[in-house]
This record gives C-alpha cells, structure tokens and sequence, in this order.
C-alpha cells in the first residue's frame, strides 16, 4: 500500500485589469521599468479609456471564470477624454470581485500597491463560484 499525502497549493487568483492608456498603463510600465514587486496574478489589456470598458465586458470575464477584475483610470478631473473616468465610476456599482481605482502615469508604486491589495482581497474571497470551472 503507498501513503498518499494531499499537497495544498496556495490559491492563485486569476485578476483581469483594464488599465487606460493615458495614466494607468503608463503607470504599470513605470511599476515594470521601476522593479516594483507585485504579485504576478494580473493580467493587464490597455484600453484608451476607463470608459470604454462596458459592464458587461466585467460581467462577462468573472462568468468565464476569473476570479477579479480591476478597471483602473486617470484620476478624477484628469481624464484626457474629459469625463471617461466619471463614466466608469459611475459604472462601478458594488461587486466584491471588482475594483476601480484611478492610477497616474507617475504612479508605478501605487500600481504595484493596487494590484498587491487587490491579490490579497481575492485571495480572501477564494475561488470565483459562479462557475464551474472543470469545464
């Protein structure tokens, strides 16, 4: 007969962040170029706005299984499409899988900040239940 011992692995969320092209992913590249050191849980798609991430779009990335999303824009009053970001907080209703923050170009340790907490706060959460993701 062979023992057999369960080895338990940490959970690992998988975070989905729209970053706006103007401040946040700016304020990624400058996280990246500045070696801050965040958790590799994030997987970042740039879009021109905050506000050209439809709920749905969110809505849609937790329901095929990931476990967070983050929206993340030019801070308010300095969207350089002038009311983006005011859009998407609007936008921003209260899910706990969901964040929106607003980063600036010149902001990399608060990215690196950002993604850090928001690793955290789904790894509290634990796996995305909404789906089953043996499929």
């Amino acid at each position: 007969m062979q023992d057999t011992k369960e080895v338990k692995t940490e959970f690992e969320p998988k975070i989905l962040a729209f970053c706006c092209n103007w401040c946040a992913y700016a304020g990624a590249d400058l996280a990246g170029v500045s070696r801050f050191q965040m958790p590799t849980n994030v997987r970042v798609i740039r879009v021109m706005c905050s506000g050209r991430v439809p709920p749905e779009l969110i809505i849609r990335a937790l329901a095929n299984g990931l476990d967070g999303v983050m929206v993340l824009g030019c801070h308010p009053g300095e969207c350089h499409y002038s009311e983006g970001n005011y859009l998407t907080r609007r936008r921003a209703h209260v899910l706990e899988r969901f964040q929106l923050r607003w980063v600036s170009a010149a902001e990399g340790a608060k990215f690196s900040a950002v993604v850090k907490e928001t690793t955290d706060k789904i790894k509290a959460l634990g796996p995305n239940k909404w789906v089953d993701k043996k499929k």
